[in-house]
């Protein structure tokens, strides 16, 4: 048998293959994926509310350039409010940025270090947390710490804790799920802990820092720690597929805020600007510059697109842990950025 041959047989074998695995990947999202790509953004975020979607926000900032911003779909389903890009929305993991950014700055300042471990920092959670002794801050920040998800414990969902050491007992007398800084694994707790080693070397709330350091110097006057801060009407409603319940009333502890000021954030960090005098150098070895997020009823995408020197956020109601909706969130965005870049080079 000719190499010719050969390479026709294997391309053919690849070909069905291919096929042939089409058949277990689900139909809405191989038609959210290859319909043509309509003219224009909003065009993109209508199509998008037809595939389940209670509303959705989209903000772009292209450098020199005015912002825009974009809505479809309900704010409040059951007042008939329609989806506005100004409203204030839970974004979940994208804290994670604020939380990097605001331990940047305190390693810095020399208040904190990141070879110290656990146990150095909190000795109570020696033989709670397994190899505590070893684990080190800069592991935690970058989810090397083997530290188990509190929210991958069985009764988590089933019967969510009330309190902050609830959710933490979640995570505590478990066996590490890898040795410290052998493996990557995403963990919710590494940055619990992060936040209160924060309040205990400042002896006050971690998002007062954050608002002070961060919030305050890049004008950002529509970002809240809490949802006690907050006009609730002013927040986008959360929705579970199969549930009435609008999940917005949930104070999750986590932060909120428009897309714009995400936007300007993410800029900000990327560009370099929320840093002071070394403390970018710092950051760029511990942590990421993007971020998505994802809590009941909330989905959250914050990039930055270096070659078009575009920031784009989007922000969608309507999650379903057991469906396809995180799946078309992000099968959306990519198609949105595909008609961003197709109209910054016609």
């Amino acid at each position: 048998m000719t190499k010719k041959q050969i390479k026709r047989i294997l391309r053919i074998a690849f070909i069905l293959a291919s096929i042939g695995s089409l058949y277990f990947v689900p139909w809405i999202l191989v038609k959210a994926w290859i319909v043509p790509l309509p003219d224009t953004v909003q065009e993109q975020l209508d199509e998008a509310i037809g595939y389940g979607f209670d509303g959705m926000i989209v903000y772009v900032d292209q450098a020199g350039k005015p912002p825009e911003f974009y809505a479809a779909g309900w704010h409040d389903r059951k007042t008939k409010i329609p989806a506005y890009p100004q409203a204030i929305f839970k974004i979940a993991s994208i804290t994670k940025l604020y939380i990097a950014v605001a331990t940047t700055k305190l390693v810095k300042a020399g208040r904190l270090s990141l070879d110290k471990t656990l146990a150095d920092y909190f000795p109570e959670l020696v033989g709670r947390i397994e190899n505590a002794d070893k684990i080190t801050l800069r592991m935690m920040v970058q989810h090397r710490s083997g530290i188990p998800n509190f929210v991958d414990h069985p009764d988590f969902w089933t019967k969510p804790p009330e309190s902050r050491q609830e959710t933490l007992e979640c995570a505590l007398d478990l066996p590490a799920d890898f040795e410290p800084g052998e493996d990557y694994g995403y963990s919710n707790t590494n940055y619990m802990l992060i936040e209160d080693l924060i309040d205990k070397t400042l002896g006050y709330p971690h998002q007062q820092y954050i608002k002070e350091e961060i919030l305050i110097p890049l004008g950002l006057k529509n970002t809240y720690g809490s949802l006690s801060e907050v006009n609730i009407d002013d927040v986008m409603s959360g929705y579970y597929v199969g549930y009435d319940e609008d999940f917005k009333y949930d104070n999750v502890g986590l932060m909120l805020a428009t897309a714009e000021d995400v936007g300007i954030f993410l800029r900000a960090l990327n560009d370099g600007s929320v840093f002071n005098e070394g403390e970018q150098e710092i950051y760029s070895s511990i942590y990421e510059y993007e971020h998505t997020g994802l809590i009941v009823g909330y989905q959250s995408i914050a990039k930055y697109h270096k070659d078009m020197d575009m920031v784009v956020i989007q922000f969608n109601n309507t999650t379903n842990f057991n469906g396809y909706e995180w799946n078309l969130a992000e099968i959306f965005y990519n198609r949105i950025v595909k008609i961003l870049r197709r109209e910054k080079s016609s």
